[in-house]
């Protein structure tokens, strides 16, 4: 049976004007009120592994991760899934149809035009249909493509967009973001689509052809390579987070922002040196997630880096204007909020609240050092922060911690979680939930 919660979903969604089945990216979707803190009960169960990524086009939920089995809500029918599937946002039900087999782990994925996704990770090879409905298939839709670190995949079938002919090489892909035509690629690759290009591109997002207008590059990393964690796009303004120091050898220690809107695209002259402090030696780079606001006049980076004094942005959220008055030079965040020595690792920026998830235990825990410190607030494993003074927001429905949230994405019925454990809201939902709006 439908709980409350997951019929008034239902009913919504059935109510809804057309634009609200449109594809939501993050930063994109605003909500006026936080998400209720009872998950419905129709999402599917990952049942094993970890979900990393998820997108949605139209009422289609696509998830990505390293996993191999996945269920119906109820759990009376299991299927093979290799790295991703696709469900019904407002049913739960799996599609049948939509099968490819990835050999190798989804890092990133977002919705593509005509009923397609991007997903981007560390695979090297994508088979269309081999698992559809669990049973294995015949012929020609069984036989794989090379698809190093990056494809288009239909939703009918999960076969590879033909045409679209990008491939990462010399490393993965962990982020992508999409506006219109152009498709944002990053990661810790050292080309793309046959030309060199370090950790960050930009394509044409119907041929996969490099687009010489942008060639922004990250370097001076502080671990072994340079790397993008995560990207987000508002208007034109694309955040880049991640293993880097310089981008076009301008100081930029782990997030700058780059002018997408001028021609060719450079980067802006906002610039933070908050990254720059350093963190448990095991962290050279601890820079995690960032999501701008729907208005897009913020953004919301989050963190790990362990335990450390409050004046550095270790285990942390902080909000940063997009276009601050006074200098650019040295941009200092308008807050921050830390977890005393737990990683987060996914946030997204709604309006109504900035959600961060990660393997938490307390937030506006600035003197805590792996305890609870004064003024303290147990927020385990996902949390809601107001983002005008950058306290916790009571809102406080718990997910066993695990290694911690990957994934979260805003749609006009909710909020979608996606990460390793299999309790959120106390109940039972394996590593895929939903908040809906109440």
């Amino acid at each position: 049976m439908f709980t409350r919660s997951a019929l008034a979903l239902a009913v919504a969604m059935v109510l809804l004007p057309p634009w609200a089945a449109s594809p939501a990216q993050a930063g994109t979707v605003r909500h006026t009120r936080v998400v209720s803190a009872d998950p419905v009960d129709t999402t599917p169960h990952v049942l094993d592994g970890i979900v990393n990524a998820i997108a949605l086009v139209g009422r289609t939920v696509v998830v990505g991760g390293s996993f191999s089995r996945v269920s119906d809500a109820r759990g009376t029918t299991t299927l093979e899934r290799s790295n991703v599937f696709a469900y019904d946002l407002v049913t739960g039900r799996v599609l049948p149809g939509f099968a490819p087999e990835l050999d190798g782990q989804v890092r990133a994925l977002v919705d593509g035009p005509d009923g397609t996704v991007y997903a981007g990770g560390e695979f090297t090879e994508t088979t269309a249909g081999a698992r559809a409905g669990g049973l294995p298939s015949v012929g020609p839709a069984a036989s794989g493509a090379e698809t190093n670190g990056l494809v288009r995949l239909r939703l009918s079938d999960g076969a590879p967009v033909p045409g679209f002919g990008a491939q990462a090489y010399g490393g993965g892909v962990t982020a992508l973001a999409r506006s219109g035509s152009q498709l944002y690629v990053g990661g810790d690759f050292t080309g793309i689509s046959g030309v060199g290009r370090t950790a960050l591109a930009r394509l044409d997002a119907v041929s996969g052809v490099i687009d010489a207008g942008f060639a922004v590059r990250p370097g001076e990393p502080r671990g072994r390579r340079t790397k993008v964690a995560a990207l987000a796009l508002s208007g034109d303004r694309l955040a880049v987070i991640g293993d880097f120091t310089t981008l076009d050898g301008l100081s930029r220690p782990q997030l700058g922002l780059v002018d997408v809107g001028s021609r060719p695209a450079k980067v802006a002259g906002w610039r933070t040196s908050t990254y720059a402090a350093r963190c448990k030696a095991v962290f050279p780079s601890y820079v995690r997630g960032v999501d701008f606001a729907p208005d897009g006049s913020y953004f919301a980076v989050v963190t790990t880096g362990g335990p450390a004094d409050p004046n550095k942005p270790c285990d942390s959220a902080a909000r940063f204007e997009t276009r601050p008055r006074g200098s650019l030079e040295n941009v200092r965040p308008t807050w921050m909020n830390l977890t005393g020595g737990d990683s987060l690792y996914a946030v997204a920026a709604t309006g109504a609240a900035v959600y961060v998830g990660g393997h938490q235990r307390w937030l506006d825990n600035p003197l805590g050092r792996d305890s609870a410190g004064p003024g303290a607030v147990p927020r385990p494993g996902i949390s809601a922060i107001d983002p005008r003074t950058g306290k916790a927001l009571s809102w406080n429905p718990t997910r066993d911690r695990g290694i911690g949230v990957k994934a979260f994405l805003a749609h006009h019925g909710g909020l979608l979680v996606g990460s390793d454990t299999t309790r959120l809201g106390h109940e039972y939902h394996a590593r895929v939930g939903m908040f809906p709006l109440p």
